[in-house]
């Protein structure tokens, strides 16, 4: 799914919007136990709460494709014969009334999910009317193409907040109150099937992930049975480990920011272009960039050989995924120095009689503490 998919599915969680019926929900404490579920209908509900369990599922469509979304592709024969895609199939197929089914994928998520704490699973089913679009980006909300049945599923944590101080109107005084269980933003959750160009794909699923740095393979491994790429964070820190060790000594300041420059150059170009699906670039992009930095020829086939053993010969990265755009960081065991990306040009490494030094040109003026100082 692309961006501008992902977006269409997500506009549908509004009250006015959805073809929700009701909301399925089970709660399960720590101990993994169930404590208690839920079936709701939607149009029953107060609207405020009705417009919170949307919100809350709308979540788990947040983020940045190739980040905290992910696709999740099915193998054919899984597809033709696998309890898994079953099990999916059954909760889209009977609209979430299958009670056995529902029960069943519960118990699945419970006994592999690894979350050490309380956590409410929502699943939502919904039939959207995907409305006829021109090529020039017009549609005709009365000519629908086909009908995309689908399910989503957030599962978020449970957490008992701190007793606060709180003023009691009746009173007319401050008392300390507990508040009961809040239902927090989910940690993941997923699309199935997808919703590839603006039709149903029953090939794919898109997950959910709130953090960077763990997808709960787990999860994945549990309901999709299939492999996922690793967390975004993780991406980042194999990219940088590639490039350090490769390179080795020719590892310089000018040649990370030369990277850098290049990689965020071509995110602003993608940008514009307006495509889209994420930019993804092979490896030999990346080799080229570090050979216009004149790394050698001995360092620039390390950098192949390292590649391919940490992400895959024919695999391509999402620049996204392993540089910041709005952040360079320089950094020794004792500072660490953050520089305006458009303003590398202020910093330099060198090596003044065998000593190595960061030198930073000051402009405008300088500040210690907050108090504006003069350098003589």
């Amino acid at each position: 799914m692309n961006e501008k998919e992902v977006a269409e599915i997500r506009r549908r969680f509004r009250p006015d919007k959805s073809n929700i019926t009701h909301i399925r929900g089970c709660y399960v404490n720590d101990k993994r136990e169930i404590v208690s579920e839920f079936d709701q209908s939607l149009t029953l509900m107060p609207q405020e709460e009705g417009e919170k369990m949307l919100t809350l599922l709308k979540r788990s469509l947040s983020g940045t494709l190739g980040k905290n979304l992910v696709d999740i592709t099915f193998a054919t024969q899984q597809v033709v014969d696998s309890e898994e895609h079953r099990r999916l199939m059954n909760l889209r197929d009977s609209a979430l009334n299958d009670q056995e089914g529902v029960e069943a994928f519960y118990r699945c998520v419970i006994d592999n999910l690894r979350l050490e704490e309380h956590y409410l699973i929502l699943l939502a089913y919904d039939r959207y009317d995907v409305p006829y679009r021109s090529k020039d980006g017009g549609s005709l909300e009365d000519a629908s193409t086909e009908v995309f049945s689908y399910v989503l599923c957030a599962v978020c944590p449970v957490k008992m907040p701190k007793p606060a101080l709180c003023y009691d109107v009746p009173q007319n005084a401050f008392h300390s109150m507990k508040i009961d269980w809040l239902v927090a933003p989910p940690e993941l959750g997923f699309l199935f099937p997808a919703f590839d160009d603006r039709s149903t794909n029953i090939y794919n699923a898109l997950y959910y992930t709130k953090s960077l740095e763990e997808n709960h393979k787990e999860f994945v491994d549990a309901v999709f049975h299939t492999e996922i790429p690793e967390p975004a964070q993780v991406q980042k820190e194999s990219f940088h480990t590639v490039i350090q060790e490769a390179l080795e000594e020719e590892c310089s300041f000018e040649v990370v920011e030369t990277v850098h420059d290049e990689l965020c150059s071509m995110l602003e170009e993608h940008k514009a272009s307006k495509e889209p699906e994420p930019l993804a670039i092979s490896k030999r992009v990346v080799k080229g960039v570090l050979e216009s930095c004149g790394v050698s020829p001995e360092r620039l086939e390390a950098f192949s050989e390292k590649y391919d053993e940490r992400f895959g010969a024919d695999n391509d990265i999402r620049p996204r995924n392993v540089v910041n755009q709005k952040q360079f960081e320089v950094k020794t065991p004792d500072v660490t120095i953050h520089v305006n990306p458009e303003r590398k040009d202020l910093v330099e490494t060198r090596n003044i009689d065998g000593t190595n030094y960061i030198l930073i040109r000051a402009e405008g003026g300088v500040e210690v503490n907050g108090i504006d100082i003069h350098i003589s």
